[in-house]
């Protein structure tokens, strides 16, 4: 028990001292509410073209599938909010993807935290985990108390809204749990009544197939003619129901260096946006998220803005 309290403090020291903002710890156990939302969701083909969603669905549910031996998943929040914005007259993309590309960033951050992990508590199996495997993040994150997930879909901190990534350790040390909060979403529809595309179809359910980040990043395919006039100028991911949620009047200015945006994009002009070429995409683009949807698919995007 004072070995559990001791390492369970360890890791959010060290969590702290990497630079995440939140760290808490979760059970590995399988994800019994969730797994008939799921199962519901993917009935009704709300993942559209992300069929990946419909593979590992009892990995997705148990991370102890995962992991053997599992005992607990420690959930990480990492503040991505920016102190500054684009053009608002230009063709705009995602808050995330204006620096280096997360996945890079924090899985660095997480295997250095293990291996600092390990040279303090002793040696431990576990694997980390950041939005490329089959692991239900929010629900995680949810399990570990560090916000709710609202009815964006998105998870929310009390403190500081959603303006987060969020990544995992899913291990076999034995630590101390945490206890999940409520939720605060109350009777409040502002992300619904905002979404251009009505992606989001009832509280806590968004149709995938429906949402403009899908479609400005996952979809393969030509983008279907009823979203025209509805993308708002979004031609990678989409901010639109976190912009309006109350609860990101928190949100402060991250501290990472790694997410500032030293391309200028920022700044650029519609006109500039419309004219790239794939060797300028490719120079400014090469550490970004933005460089998953290839200089094609946002040639694409910027077309269906026209």
């Amino acid at each position: 028990m004072l070995n559990r309290n001791k390492h369970t403090t360890i890791v959010k020291q060290q969590a702290n001292r990497l630079g995440f903002d939140y760290c808490g710890v979760s059970k590995a156990e399988f994800l019994e509410e969730e797994a008939p939302r799921l199962e519901k969701w993917l009935k009704l083909k709300m993942q559209g073209e992300m069929h990946y969603m419909e593979n590992h669905f009892d990995k997705r549910l148990d991370p102890r599938l995962l992991v053997e031996g599992s005992k607990c998943v420690i959930s990480l929040l990492l503040n991505y909010f920016p102190s500054q914005t684009q053009n608002p007259t230009a063709p705009q993309i995602s808050k995330y993807a204006y620096g280096n590309d997360y996945h890079d960033v924090i899985k660095s951050k997480c295997k250095e935290l293990v291996e600092i992990l390990k040279a303090e508590i002793g040696d431990f199996n576990g694997r980390c985990f950041v939005d490329s495997a089959p692991v239900m993040d929010k629900a995680w994150a949810s399990k570990s108390g560090l916000g709710w997930v609202g009815k964006n879909a998105n998870l929310i901190n009390k403190k500081s809204g959603s303006f987060f990534f969020i990544a995992e350790i899913i291990c076999d040390l034995d630590l101390e749990f945490d206890s999940p909060i409520k939720d605060y979403c109350g009777s409040c529809t502002m992300c619904m009544d905002a979404c251009p595309t009505q992606a989001i179809v009832a509280p806590y359910t968004v149709d995938g197939s429906k949402c403009i980040s899908y479609l400005t990043i996952e979809l393969k395919n030509s983008i279907p003619n009823e979203f025209k006039e509805k993308m708002d100028d979004w031609v990678f991911g989409c901010d639109i129901c976190q912009d309006v949620c109350p609860w990101n009047r928190f949100s402060k200015p991250h501290s990472e260096p790694l997410f500032e945006n030293k391309t200028g994009l920022l700044d650029w002009s519609r006109n500039e946006w419309q004219e790239i070429t794939e060797e300028t995409f490719k120079k400014v683009f090469s550490k970004s998220a933005v460089k998953r949807t290839k200089f094609s698919g946002l040639e694409r995007n910027l077309r269906f803005l026209r």
